[in-house]
């Protein structure tokens, strides 16, 4: 044990920090093969987001083969993929090594150098690191009755005197792999034993000239068994107090662990202090004195060999997110720090409102001091130089309920010791889940100034009368190999498919298991701490359809102990992961989650064309035909029911046009109509944007949409430079009357509460459509509920290219609250007549008392 009084808060500035962004590496890649054999072995290398390219080993005398090879790319490299495979003249891919792997840490020249062993996932940093030595690589309980060896080195089993004991148990048999185009299977022997292996037993194999090897969980750590014996409830992580923190790990599979402390001065060694083994697997121990901001990592040993890594908990990292840090959390409260928020009636009543930290300030007229950070989001009177609000204080103006923000916790790319050089990420990498991103702190050296930083920006938002929500994306880990979950618990946190591979529904490599105990535990855990920590007000999932019906319901129940108010939004996409259909977490199956809304991509697809063809258009912009289609999502599903998703209640579907993801909806429209003029651009954009904002369920607007933003045509611009993301201020001037057009409906929309239906009986009696021709699509919502002016309205959007006349059948006046160029609560003129003429690419909205 070891004790450390309390200190001064250190800035953590020593370490190796090379994680970061290059515009061109270069690496060193050595492979050794037990076997010699070398013959038809390459390497397949590529970057993010593009095409591979192979490259081939050459003879290293010191070690087998080698490659060296350059990668560039303007935008920067964070890391580089690659895969060990074998080629044949009949196939490129006769066979691979392992999954994607990375090389991420790169020297302040932008070069890495790394070892790799035959047979062997781990990637060594240091020849030094390597034994060639014959010996067992691993002996994993892979069944109730199959232990599976795995050597360095190949033998004959025929004719080689070897002979295999197993301690704790009795051998029945054993399979030699052999397989003529996949050398390395000659190094597996699977043992199979009589009796039923337990969890609980310890078993050891000896193998003759191999020496020996504990038996650890494989392929076992994805039963329900595993998770019956193990699944812990308790808490985890580093648990604070002044006078001492107790470290609790969750790691079945180690047969040793311990906390690695490292004291504020580099110059002194980190101190290595052994846990006790506890219940269901957990590691424990604890160390007196005030360990507020110190440093510290999880080591265990699993089979032969020992793991390090952050803890999966960790509430405050160093620079890079390189190590855990103990924190105080009460220290990191900003001044007057409460738990009250903007009051938020019904979850329908939402306006969300997408933003990215770094975008909302980094244009040079934004008038914002702190560009980037998350305090640039607390200055409340942000103006440009022209005297045009910028900022929160043009959020707060422009009457939305949510900012959702995209990822805020810790993610990879994104070097957080070279913020001096531009880069940016979206920051759908996770690295941390627990801890804010240091790139959004005015000093990410400092632990605790990310916290207070962000605590600032959400108690800033919620006195500016709005709610927080955060994106969450807990589907995948940027690097599976790497990551926390895998070092401490290999082969359980993540979904694999038959053949044994890492199951990749999410299209980035990995899946992570949310159906299993204790990576729902851990997603539970993670936002139950956010919502009460932070204060927030909502989290949205990032490809929510990996995930599972039961753990979606399990967060519904746990946020709404803290706040009922607290949304649950999600891409309830279908996605080919490693989970039966009926327990994916998709829009199918949107009966079986209550209060989870879902992004409704049909009517994104139907209003301006679909998302992933360039030239396809929709309603808006040149389509016949869509009518129904348009008309399902103005009634959230509830009067024009959808085939497949199965929503119950508006409150279950979010209605957009656009988002981060893909083109803007400008861009998509300059793409589909390039001969139209500037101002029916502008009338298709405010028609499509109307019909979101005056749709049943929830709203939601990307950043900058309310003025027509561009990307400059970029369609996936998560790492694109700032003049693509930024939000353009100047522009926000330039299109001043279509903002205020969008302020307008945002004013109607929480005015009248019949846009805001609560339940599908509701929506079914007070809403009532007219016949019309194609491409017109008019309806009347009765006045319902005792929180709505007593008022009959009346909705039109003319999506065609010449303006249409609308009979009225009930008396007037008619009190014209939209026409084709404002929008709000006030009439804009009053029709007595029994029709109305509504302008082409035009929306009407029309009341009567």
């Amino acid at each position: 044990m070891v004790t450390i009084q309390g200190r001064q808060p250190g800035d953590f500035s020593h370490g190796n920090h090379n994680s970061g962004s290059f515009n061109k590496v270069t690496i060193t890649l050595h492979y050794h093969r037990y076997d010699g054999d070398y013959e038809g072995w390459n390497l397949w290398v590529w970057l993010d987001g593009q095409s591979g390219r192979m490259v081939e080993f050459v003879e290293s005398p010191a070690y087998g083969r080698s490659a060296t090879f350059t990668m560039e790319e303007p935008t920067g490299i964070n890391r580089v993929g690659f895969i060990i495979r074998k080629s044949t003249v009949e196939n490129d891919w006769a066979s691979k090594r392992f999954d994607d792997r990375f090389i991420t840490s790169f020297d302040q020249n932008g070069y890495a150098e790394a070892w790799l062993m035959q047979g062997m996932e781990r990637i060594y940093h240091s020849a030094n690191e390597v034994d060639v030595s014959p010996g067992i690589i691993s002996a994993e309980q892979n069944s109730w009755q199959e232990i599976q060896v795995k050597t360095n080195l190949a033998f004959d089993w025929d004719h080689d005197n070897i002979a295999v004991n197993l301690e704790g148990a009795t051998i029945q048999d054993i399979r030699i792999s052999k397989d003529h185009y996949d050398s390395d299977l000659a190094h597996q022997l699977t043992i199979i034993t009589k009796e039923k292996l337990t969890l609980s037993d310890q078993y050891r194999v000896a193998i003759s000239h191999f020496g020996y090897c504990d038996v650890t969980y494989g392929e076992i750590v994805r039963t329900k068994e595993f998770d019956d014996e193990f699944s812990y409830s308790g808490t985890l992580g580093a648990i604070y107090s002044e006078g001492g923190t107790l470290f609790r790990l969750w790691a079945p599979s180690a047969s040793e662990a311990a906390v690695v402390i490292y004291p504020p001065s580099p110059d002194k060694e980190p101190i290595l202090n052994v846990m006790e083994k506890g219940p269901k697997g957990t590691w424990s121990i604890q160390l007196n004195g005030n360990l507020h901001e110190t440093a510290y990592m999880f080591k265990v040993k699993i089979g032969k060999y020992w793991h390090e890594a952050v803890d999966p908990y960790a509430r405050a990292v160093t620079v890079n997110g390189e190590k855990g840090v103990v924190v105080n959390l009460a220290q990191t409260n900003p001044v007057q720090w409460t738990s009250a928020k903007p009051p938020l009636a019904n979850i329908e009543d939402a306006i969300i409102y997408e933003l990215h930290v770094r975008d909302a300030s980094i244009h040079p007229n934004s008038g914002i001091q702190h560009k980037g950070k998350f305090l640039g989001l607390t200055e409340t009177n942000t103006e440009t130089s022209d005297g045009i609000s910028t900022g929160l204080r043009y959020i707060k103006e422009l009457g939305v309920t949510h900012v959702q923000l995209l990822p805020i916790y810790d993610f990879w790319t994104v070097d957080e010791t070279r913020l001096a050089t531009p880069q940016y990420n979206w920051g759908y990498d996770p690295k941390h889940y627990n801890a804010p991103d240091g790139s959004y702190s005015t000093d990410p050296y400092k632990p605790c100034v990310r916290i207070m930083e962000l605590k600032q920006m959400i108690q800033t938002m919620h006195d500016q009368g709005l709610r927080v929500i955060m994106d969450v994306v807990y589907n995948h880990v940027y690097d599976a190999a790497r990551s926390s979950f895998q070092q401490l618990v290999p082969g359980y946190y993540f979904r694999y498919t038959e053949e044994g591979w890492l199951s990749n529904g999410t299209g980035v490599g990995n899946d992570t298991a949310s159906e299993r105990s204790m990576m729902r535990k851990f997603i539970v855990d993670s936002l139950v701490y956010w919502a009460t920590e932070y204060h927030l007000d909502g989290f949205r999932f990032d490809l929510m359809g990996i995930h599972d019906v039961d753990t979606m319901n399990e967060i519904r129940k746990a946020l709404d102990s803290i706040d009922p108010a607290i949304i649950i939004l999600g891409e309830g996409w279908d996605l080919h992961t490693a989970l039966p259909g009926e327990k994916k977490a998709n829009q199918y199956n949107a009966h079986k989650m209550q209060r989870i809304g879902h992004f409704n991509d049909s009517i994104r697809d139907h209003l301006k064309g679909n998302n992933f063809s360039d030239r396809d258009n929709g309603f808006v912009n040149g389509k016949s035909g869509l009518d129904y289609i348009i008309k399902q999502g103005i009634t959230a599903g509830m009067k024009f029911p959808y085939e497949r998703p199965s929503y119950t209640a508006p409150n279950q579907v979010v209605n957009y046009v656009e988002a981060h993801d893909n083109h803007t909806l400008w861009d998509k429209l300059c793409l589909t109509n390039p001969q139209a003029s500037q101002e029916d651009l502008k009338a298709m954009h405010k028609l499509a944007t109307s019909v979101v904002l005056l749709s049943q369920g929830i709203s939601f607007l990307h950043a900058g949409q309310e003025f027509m933003r561009t990307k400059n045509g970029e369609h996936n611009s998560y790492r694109s430079p700032d003049r693509i993301n930024q939000l353009d201020w100047d522009r926000r001037a330039e299109f001043a009357q279509e903002v205020d057009y969008i302020k307008g409906l945002i004013q109607l929309r929480k005015s009248f509460q019949s846009f805001r239906m609560r339940t599908l009986e509701q929506v079914q009696k007070f809403m009532h459509f007219y016949q019309t021709i194609d491409r017109v699509i008019a309806y009347r919502l009765d006045a319902h509920g005792h929180h709505d002016p007593a008022a009959e309205l009346m909705v039109v959007h003319n999506a065609r290219d010449v303006s249409v006349t609308i009979p009225l059948e009930s008396d007037g006046p008619w009190h014209v609250l939209v026409n084709g160029t404002r929008a709000g609560i006030e009439s804009l003129s009053i029709i007595k007549r029994d029709s109305i003429e509504v302008p082409r690419y035009g929306t009407y909205v029309l009341m009567r008392k």
